[in-house]
């Protein structure tokens, strides 16, 4: 069948009046909620959106609206995902109530040395030089991992869901606000040749917003995956180009070769789940950092009667930012690739987060420091990795209760710049720290041959106190994802906001450093009491871009659902 690009869904009336946010601007104004009561699909642009809508009406499954929204996302905000990164998948089969992670992170080309970054003087260069070019990209996983979702519970047939975006390729589309923003912004298109000729005009400045944007390369690429499925991508033609535009970049020529490329697999993962008041949350595990340390930044909360306190005021704030200050100090140090890692079991032992728990003051702010948790098996030091936010988020119903919540990514904004067949190659491995060791101790999160870097990606579900699939969420936005995620899990449980409500609500965050308030909203006035209390507080740009679905149940039965999107972002809620 054609799946065409049109359709009808229930939207909000201001849908395409709302402004597009980028990443390193301050949000507008709030969404208006969306409900539906068969089906519904989030993303963050509205062409993902409406063709994922369409995809389920069309008779697909959630994963497959989720592959086709995924592919039109590398179309239309390509600066964020694309099948040159990778992500992490949750899958809710509704029949079956059972919950699968799949891992399509990417993996270290077998050639690389702890000395990966490293100049040849034996500095460590500044990030922006690290990434730019062949040497920071790993091996992609979005692909393989989809293929295999879609072998798994696909509906309609893997060639479909490549129509829409190889149809968007060919006829156009008009650039957005965002993306015009952040083309002119980025620091490395216009230092490499393909990127900057599809990106910026003659003078080296971004393509306007509104400008009509073809990309039959793209259209070409997707054509032999929708016919060849993902072996086109890893061990045909497109493989080959992919090889040479990373060996042969212009800088910083990487390693990558054809046998990592064709030894690519994805890996089903188990969720990590914790109860959090009367629901069940679960995340994806290592090595994504996200579902650890978003269950543990609730766990800590447990301690507290978040309920009795009044949304984001600065009691609230204080014991949020607390719970992320040693949620994040457990995750600097010890959650890498569990394939090369003895990852603590302990981290979410009910006894090992009370012990946490105990170090919040209710009045003063601590210092971070990670703990011990039980079935520790090796000391690790801690040592830092960049983690900058370009990064995508999908939610997804279907009629029959199947959902999926899949974060993606290329790492940076617009990867590391190289581009290949029209689409964008991730820039993955600068999410390793640069140094393997520190003090004589190793660095768990240190680069080694087919290893995955740590993630925040933090895709998100929730079942309520009848074990019904309740929330389904997820973010962009680098290392703070877990603070996103977190925040609106206790806007939703705690508070008892609408969707809409928790996702626009002010981000503020924690990483073991500084307790960040979003400028621009209601909690930058508490700047002054937290510092009294004694926070180092930064107010700044906390560019998130939550998509969640919320479901509502009446004595088992399914009632609605409602969709929130971002207002920061450009994407929005189509359902039926």
């Amino acid at each position: 069948m054609t799946i065409m690009l049109c359709m009808h869904s229930v939207l909000p009336a201001n849908a395409d009046a709302q402004s597009a946010q980028p990443e390193i601007g301050t949000g507008g104004a709030g969404r208006v909620e969306v409900i539906a009561t068969r089906e519904m699909a989030v993303a963050a642009n509205p062409h993902a959106a409406r063709v994922g809508a369409q995809i389920l009406t069309a008779g697909g499954s959630a994963m497959d609206s989720a592959i086709a929204m995924q592919m039109v996302l590398n179309l239309v905000e390509p600066q964020s995902s694309g099948i040159g990164g990778g992500g992490f998948l949750l899958y809710y089969d509704a029949a079956h109530d059972a919950l699968i992670s799949l891992d399509g992170r990417e993996t270290a080309p077998a050639a690389v040395t702890s000395d990966l970054f490293k100049a040849p003087d034996g500095s460590i260069p500044g990030y922006f030089d690290a990434l730019v070019g062949g040497r920071s990209v790993g091996t992609p996983g979005l692909l393989r991992m989809l293929e295999e979702a879609h072998r798994r519970y696909g509906k309609l047939s893997w060639a479909e869901l490549f129509e829409p975006a190889i149809a968007l390729s060919e006829a156009g589309f008009e650039i957005s606000p965002r993306l015009a923003k952040l083309a002119g912004w980025a620091p490395t298109l216009g230092r490499m040749s393909v990127a900057a000729t599809y990106f910026l005009d003659t003078d080296g400045k971004a393509k306007p917003a509104g400008t009509l944007l073809q990309n039959p390369d793209f259209a070409v690429g997707l054509r032999s995956i929708a016919v060849g499925g993902a072996n086109a991508f890893y061990r045909g033609r497109l493989a080959g180009e992919i090889i040479a535009a990373v060996t042969g970049a212009e800088i910083n020529p990487g390693d990558l070769a054809r046998s990592d490329l064709a030894r690519y697999e994805t890996v089903e993962r188990s969720p990590v789940c914790l109860p959090y008041r009367d629901r069940k949350v679960c995340g994806m595990g290592p090595p994504s950092s996200g579902g650890i340390a978003v269950l543990q930044i609730l766990g800590l909360l447990s301690a507290h009667d978040m309920t009795a306190l009044a949304p984001w005021s600065e009691q609230a704030v204080h014991l949020i930012a607390e719970a992320g200050r040693l949620a994040y100090a457990d995750r600097d140090r010890y959650i890498a690739d569990p394939d090369f890692v003895d990852v603590p079991a302990g981290l979410l032992d009910a006894a090992y987060l009370r012990e946490r728990a105990a170090l919040i003051d209710d009045v003063r702010a601590g210092v971070g420091a990670a703990g011990i948790p039980p079935g520790l098996q090796q000391g690790w030091i801690d040592a830092p990795s960049p983690e900058l936010p370009a990064t995508s988020h999908l939610s997804v119903v279907d009629a029959a209760g199947n959902a999926v919540s899949m974060t993606t990514s290329i790492e940076f904004a617009f990867g590391s710049a190289l581009m290949v067949r029209g689409f964008l190659l991730n820039n993955q491995l600068t999410d390793f720290s640069f140094v393997p060791e520190r003090d004589g101790a190793l660095v768990a999160n240190r680069v080694e041959p087919g290893k995955r870097p740590r993630s925040s990606m933090a895709p998100t579900m929730v079942f309520d106190v009848d074990d019904k699939l309740e929330l389904v969420v997820g973010s962009p936005g680098g290392s703070r994802i877990i603070c996103y995620v977190a925040k609106t899990l206790v806007g939703v449980i705690d508070w008892g906001l609408n969707v809409q409500t928790a996702v626009d609500a002010p981000n503020i965050c924690n990483r073991n450093g500084t307790t960040d308030l979003e400028r621009g909203t209601a909690v930058e006035a508490l700047a002054g009491g937290l510092a009294q209390r004694g926070h180092e507080v930064a107010v700044r740009d906390m560019n998130s871009g939550l998509h969640a679905i919320h479901l509502s149940w009446n004595a088992g039965t399914f009632v609605q659902m409602r969709g929130g999107a971002d207002r920061r972002r450009e994407g929005m809620a189509a359902g039926h």
